[in-house]
């Protein structure tokens, strides 16, 4: 999809809007195109360089009139969006991002412009790079959380509340088993659910090169809640590629281990708070219309602590 302006948006990132969502973000997603070149406009933004996307969003790399490096990202306002702005603020450059500026009204923002050709991911040494991201983590939850933002205990009061049916939708005894017994690890840490800022999505490929420091993390979807509800994404980041490597069960126990130590975590409640997030995510998935428990869900349960 292009404008007059010659204002591209990346065809996945057009079918995704088209085939996930209603008359809303359709609508969204034909005046992207308009709306890119109008904060273009309004912040004296020169293009610099290709157009990219991600799952929802739109970065394009611009100049600004001082000649520094940005990029304007857009993403259709939603809950997400608004905790991501708010955990920007309070973090305040601190081992994430910098904020360079935000169109309230859209939802766009300007931020500083990282290396996106070089993640996390291109470190060969998984233990170096999973130590990178572990003392990014440790900045990310030291910095104290903003009372509007969601809190975990809601989350999984919701997640509880919803296994019975996601059980039933399950026609293998042994993922019903997993499902309540994933359930019944939630139950024992909902009362504490905890109150540090979580990034909520911090893996490897969510942390990129800078000129600042060597990583710096991006994309947050920020809440507040108990560190170990933060592990999963690493634990199980570049999942294919480690799969592929038939030591899986190993690498993730050692990331568990790097990671709780960085933290100084308690390895037992950590665990069951990974296991929340397993829940999560296959309460997701059935809901989506899966009727099994992702396999790459069940060998991360396998390897955490005995909880």
């Amino acid at each position: 999809m292009s404008s007059p302006q010659g204002i591209e948006v990346p065809d996945a990132l057009v079918a995704s809007y088209t085939r996930n969502g209603g008359e809303e973000e359709q609508t969204w997603i034909a005046r992207l195109p308009a709306l890119v070149a109008e904060l273009l406009g309004r912040w004296e933004l020169e293009r610099d360089g290709g157009i990219g996307s991600g799952e929802a969003s739109l970065v394009v790399p611009v100049r600004r009139t001082d000649d520094t490096r940005a990029a304007l990202k857009l993403q259709m306002p939603r809950e997400e969006t608004t905790a991501a702005l708010i955990g920007l603020r309070a973090w305040n450059v601190d081992g994430i991002v910098r904020l360079l500026d935000h169109d309230p009204e859209s939802g766009a923002v300007l931020l500083e412009r990282l290396d996106g050709s070089r993640t996390l991911a291109s470190v060969e040494d998984d233990d170096v790079a999973m130590s990178a991201l572990a003392g990014l983590m440790a900045r990310l939850h030291s910095v104290p959380a903003p009372e509007v933002l969601r809190g975990l205990g809601d989350i999984a009061r919701d997640m509880l509340a919803s296994v019975p049916a996601a059980v039933a939708a399950l026609p293998d005894p042994e993922d019903q088993r997993r499902l309540h017994g994933w359930a019944s690890a939630v139950t024992e840490l909902v009362g504490e659910p905890g109150d540090r800022m979580l990034h909520w999505d911090l893996h490897y490929d969510n942390v990129l090169a800078a000129e600042r420091e060597p990583w710096l993390a991006i994309d947050p979807e920020p809440l507040v809640g108990d560190p170990g509800f933060d592990l999963w994404p690493a634990l199980d980041t570049g999942w294919e590629k480690l799969h592929a490597t038939g030591d899986a069960p190993r690498v993730v126990r050692r990331r568990f281990d790097l990671l709780t130590e960085a933290l100084g975590l308690d390895r037992q409640r950590a665990a069951g708070w990974t296991l929340a997030r397993l829940l999560q995510n296959t309460l997701w998935d059935i809901e989506d219309g899966r009727t099994t428990v992702d396999p790459s869900q069940t060998a991360v349960a396998e390897a955490l602590p005995r909880h």
